[in-house]
């Protein structure tokens, strides 16, 4: 199940993606827009910050911009960003790879075999979709 951390991730960047004029903009704007409690969209706009998808600007009319144009955004990175693994099970995933405790053999695993389907369809959709696609822009 998405995370609310980065199902209001993609709501404020859509949002920022949607701006004509590209200026920061206020988080109490976006979370008043989008109905996303301030404080929590404060730690989400900072670790995309972080990550380097946001600007930011102090002081008066300060806020949150996008650092790159929305159709240069792809959802892998958002999604990997804020939710961590695209995989369901760690012994699928491509970056944050771990072995399961209670599988001896992956290659005979019913569920590793499921699970590399729905990730492999997963990324497909991720990989070709970006921010510009979400809104249109």
């Amino acid at each position: 199940m998405l995370s609310k951390k980065t199902k209001y991730g993609i709501k404020a960047l859509t949002y920022l993606a949607r701006q004509e004029n590209k200026a920061p903009v206020s988080i109490a704007t976006i979370s008043e827009s989008e109905n996303i409690s301030l404080k929590f969209l404060e730690s989400i706009l900072l670790t995309l910050r972080k990550n380097g998808l946001l600007g930011s600007k102090k002081g008066k009319g300060g806020g949150y911009y996008l650092i790159k144009e929305p159709n240069q955004i792809q959802m892998t990175v958002v999604m990997r960003i804020l939710e961590g693994p695209i995989s369901m099970v760690p012994c699928v995933s491509l970056n944050f790879y771990e072995k399961c405790d209670d599988c001896p053999n992956e290659n005979a695993c019913a569920v590793h075999k499921l699970m590399v389907q729905l990730r492999d369809s997963s990324l497909k959709i991720f990989r070709n979709t970006s921010l510009s696609d979400l809104c249109n822009c």
